[in-house]
């Protein structure tokens, strides 16, 4: 990969104004897609298969009347006065209201078979009205229309309020917080390159990719349902993620230019190295948050998948728009000392003048960790019983989904949610419904009747306020208000005992299907499907953590330490949540309005997006620790050269997070607040007390055997190059192709294992020049057979170095194969040779199996194949065929016979342990020329 990404960066500082461009244009364009499909969010959630969705569903159909989206008129009398003496100016409202667009229902509250709910001093009351079509399904203008009305009925003796779901909006709210939390990130990356030039291009890309992903989103809303809340955890991680990749990256290519690397190459080795690791890093979010789907949830699935998609642009535009910017910006990136110190000396850094630029102050990184690492065990204790204590709390985090009493207070859905608690009671603002098919029943009004009265002997209901069969007289509804909230215990209670008496209902009254639906039934049952995703999710992220890291640190412990240390890191998010959520702390500082439940899907969207971004530091940290351990074998002494390398990148990476999450804190929307709490502390603690703290202090007490893997686990686990290892060969194929010439093939000292048969051909050490004809004698079949599929990239030295052209393996090996053609066996050869043509011939590395099938063809099938041969050897083709024989056949010789250029057939005697033949001018080739 690290050989991709370091052509790539070439690619993109080259193309670079082309690619700025191609970002610009794609930006508009989704933009203008985005304003012109005039998509809009939801603010429903939904579980399809739950008693509750099932409920509303039946509703639809059989009782469209109440499956709208519910409306509330307050009416209050300001002078204390009776409400009936407000009689004609109410019902002269409610008929104004019913002639509203898209109102299904405005009844008369005074009316007998529908009457408004009163308080007890008969000074207020709740008039209902009922929207058309599904739950969210209405006209947005409606509802200013039905506003406007309310506010002009309201006189000196009358208060008029408008309440109920219709005002449950889904505008996404803004706050300065967030431009401030942009630019405290500016700052923050202006101290770390102590310049403002590089500092304001992490936030112009990551911009640019949320910019991107959110007007996708955008647009896509016009033909599927999306969360309101999509855009902006999508523009909260997307700005955090897309800001830190851009930091890993351009961080690099700033070491490298005031070592005095040239700009282009060191874009190039930046992505190679860095870009590899950021790859990864956007791999772990995006499988975490696509990991979502395992529970079932069709919202929460969007919300990940959306999210996802912005991590995965975050890191294209760092891959690609980031390169570009940086071949824009050119040596101004470069520190101006050493700069100045090139320009005295012909463009090339002295070799003093690098030392004060290039090294970073790391004197207090330094003092860190041989503090934290003094006393491995007591460094540990404290912080698994500091963090420990932090999470406690997390115990009392409930859950719920939000209603119009999370709304900001001051808003008119918020006001007139806490006048119905203090008027009527908290019951009132998160009514129940009861269904019941009635079709089987001879007296439908009867069992209404008897079914009220059940309902109302139960504890907790404190008013039916309606109870009536549908117009086909085939379904009953009820109305239940309870005593409590709808988010109270007192609630979820009585919606359980509801369900548990469903079916002694239906024995004693003959009917069937009794479910408990509405709003709140809706949110309780959504709670309780996320609660139980958790631990299912919860495995999901552990286990994965577990493979992934065992893969890149080839360890068993370094793996157990970062999962535990995750976990570690999600209990201090979760109970320093509780804190401000649950017991009211730091409300004011924090801009908090609401205490109680936070919403449901705070805790697994936290989850997945704090172990994404726990890798990402743990990755950074502990891979130079490892790759120090591996050059040296000094244990400890890894440990701190390791930490002061990386440690100052994951400090800025860790604060730029806190200061966006911090920035989303202060818009007090009730569905982001929590997480943005969440992830700001899980990132703070994650960062510097589990993997800048924890993770040293264990790694010393572990010592050398931190990094032990079984040799078995070792064999079967693929190896990952996620530092950019496989530069060093790209750039060393490139300084020997510079000196040597382009060449076909390329073996040095390479070993690779044999097909079909233990052990090893090799070493294998020379090469072929493009536009040679290799006819490799081998009698042995395996021997054979194993050097043809390295001349295909069918198979990889297990040491050495293997190159096609510009292309080295392992790392390439796609590529390589891709550019070769493999004629098998028995094929027909000349038919195959007419298909190569084309632009990539020149690079194209054909192997023919047997030189018998060359020869058959030439000879009896088609006398012009020799011609095509010619042909595809002068377009720079190189042709490897495999003989049977150790020595020239008849066939051979013609074939070097007929050819136009005799010269250009080598031959190379293949036996274990044999060498293959430089056919470059500076040696003389081994092997019988045929």
């Amino acid at each position: 990969m690290s050989s991709s990404l370091y052509r790539l960066g070439l690619s993109m500082a080259s193309l670079r104004w082309k690619v700025v461009a191609v970002w610009t244009v794609l930006l508009v364009v989704i933009g203008g897609l985005a304003v012109g499909l005039g998509g809009s969010f939801s603010t429903e959630f939904q579980i399809p298969g739950t008693e509750a969705q099932r409920g509303i569903d039946q509703l639809a159909t059989r009782f469209p009347e109440m499956a709208g989206t519910a409306g509330q008129v307050v009416l209050v009398t300001e002078d204390g006065s009776d409400i009936d003496e407000h009689q004609g100016q109410i019902v002269a409202l409610m008929e104004d209201i019913s002639e509203v667009e898209g109102v299904g229902a405005a009844p008369d509250p005074f009316d007998d078979l529908s009457p408004g709910t009163r308080d007890d001093t008969d000074t207020a009351m709740i008039a209902q009205f009922q929207m058309d079509g599904q739950i969210g399904e209405y006209p947005a203008e409606s509802v200013d229309e039905i506003a406007a009305l309310v506010e002009a009925a309201s006189t000196d003796g009358l208060e008029a309020h408008l309440g109920g779901q219709v005002l449950q909006s889904a505008e996404i709210p803004f706050s300065a917080g967030e431009v401030l939390g942009m630019l405290i990130a500016l700052i923050i990356l202006a101290v770390i390159f102590r310049s403002f030039v590089p500092a304001p291009v992490p936030i112009i890309t990551a911009v640019v990719g949320v910019g991107v992903s959110m007007l996708a989103v955008m647009a896509l809303s016009a033909g599927m349902e999306i969360p309101s809340v999509t855009t902006s955890l999508g523009a909260m991680l997307g700005l955090a993620v897309g800001i830190d990749y851009a930091l890993f990256i351009l961080s690099r290519h700033r070491d490298q230019l005031s070592r005095g690397d040239d700009v282009r190459e060191s874009i190039g080795a930046a992505l190679a190295t860095s870009g590899s690791a950021v790859i990864f890093a956007g791999l772990t979010v995006i499988v975490a948050l696509v990991g979502l789907f395992i529970t079932g949830i069709p919202f929460l699935t969007i919300m990940g998948v959306a999210a996802a998609g912005t991590v995965a642009l975050s890191v294209v535009v760092a891959l690609t728009m980031l390169p570009a910017i940086l071949g824009i910006l050119g040596e101004r990136l470069r520190p101006r000392a050493v700069r100045r110190a090139m320009a005295e000396n012909g463009g090339v850094l002295p070799p003093s003048a690098d030392g004060d630029q290039a090294a970073p102050r790391r004197g207090l990184g330094l003092a860190w960790v041989r503090l934290v690492t003094r006393v491995p065990l007591l460094t540990i204790l404290v912080v698994v019983i500091g963090i420990g204590a932090l999470a406690i709390p997390a115990k009392d985090l409930a859950l719920a989904l939000p209603d119009l009493g999370t709304e900001k207070p001051g808003t008119a859905a918020r006001d007139t949610y806490d006048l119905v608690d203090e008027t009527f009671g908290p019951g009132y603002n998160g009514p129940l419904l009861v269904t019941a098919d009635i079709i089987n029943t001879t007296d439908p009004l009867g069992v209404v009747d008897e079914l009220e009265a059940d309902i109302a002997a139960l504890d907790g209901v404190q008013e039916i306020q309606i109870a009536t069969p549908n117009r086909g007289a085939d379904l009953a509804v009820i109305s239940v208000i309870p005593e409590g909230g709808p988010t109270e215990q007192s609630t979820k209670d009585l919606v359980a005992e509801l369900r548990g008496s469903a079916a002694a209902w239906e024995d004693e009254l003959g009917i069937s299907d009794v479910t408990v639906t509405g709003a709140t039934a809706v949110g309780i049952d959504v709670t309780d499907k996320l609660s139980e995703a958790l631990i299912p999710f919860g495995t999901f992220v552990v286990g994965f953590c577990l493979v992934l890291l065992a893969l890149v640190f080839r360890s068993v412990w370094v793996p157990i330490k970062a999962a535990l240390g995750y976990l570690l890191s999600v209990g201090a998010a979760f109970g320093v949540t509780a804190m401000v959520f649950e017991y009211g702390w730091f409300n004011g500082a924090l801009n908090v309005s609401v205490n109680g439940p936070v919403v449901a899907f705070m805790p697994i969207f936290v989850m997945g997006v704090l172990f994404g971004l726990a890798m990402d530091y743990e990755m950074f940290l502990v891979t130079r620790m490892r790759e120090e351990f591996v050059h040296t074998g000094d244990a400890k002494g890894a440990i701190e050269r390791g930490f002061v390398g990386s440690a100052p990148v994951v400090v800025a990476a860790a604060l730029i997070m806190v200061a966006v999450f911090g920035g989303f804190i202060s818009s007090g929307w009730f569905m982001l607040q929590p997480i943005a709490i969440g992830l700001a502390v899980g990132v703070l603690v994650d960062a510097f007390v589990v993997r800048m703290t924890l993770v040293p202090a264990v790694l010393a007490l572990l010592g050398a055997r931190a990094w032990w893997l079984p040799r078995w686990l070792d064999r079967l686990l693929p190896r990952v190059d996620v530092e950019g290892e496989g530069l060093a060969g790209v750039l060393e194929h490139r300084r020997w192709t510079e000196e040597h010439g382009v060449h076909a093939l390329r073996l040095e000292e390479a070993v690779v294992p044999l097909l079909g048969d233990r052990g090893t051909l090799g070493p294998l050490t020379g090469s072929v020049v493009p536009g040679t004809l290799l006819v490799v004698r081998a009698p042995d079949d395996v021997d054979r057979a194993t050097f043809l599929a390295l001349a295909a990239g069918r198979v990889a030295p297990v040491s050495g170095i293997l190159a096609a052209h510009d292309r080295l393996a392992p790392d390439d090996l796609g590529t390589i194969q891709s550019r070769a053609q493999w004629i098998g066996a028995g094929e027909d050869v000349a038919g195959r040779l007419r298909r190569i043509e084309g632009h990539g011939v020149s690079r194209c590395v054909i192997v023919i199996e047997q030189l018998a099938d060359l020869a058959h063809a030439a000879e009896v099938r088609d006398d012009t194949l020799v011609e095509r041969l010619d042909a595809l050897l002068a377009a720079g083709a190189t042709v490897v065929v495999g003989s049977r024989s150790a020595a020239p056949t008849d066939a051979e010789r013609r074939l070097r016979a007929t050819l136009r250029e005799p010269d250009r057939l080598l031959a190379l005697d293949v036996r274990r342990h044999h060498a293959l033949p430089d056919s470059s001018p500076a040696t003389q080739p081994e092997g019988v020329p045929a």
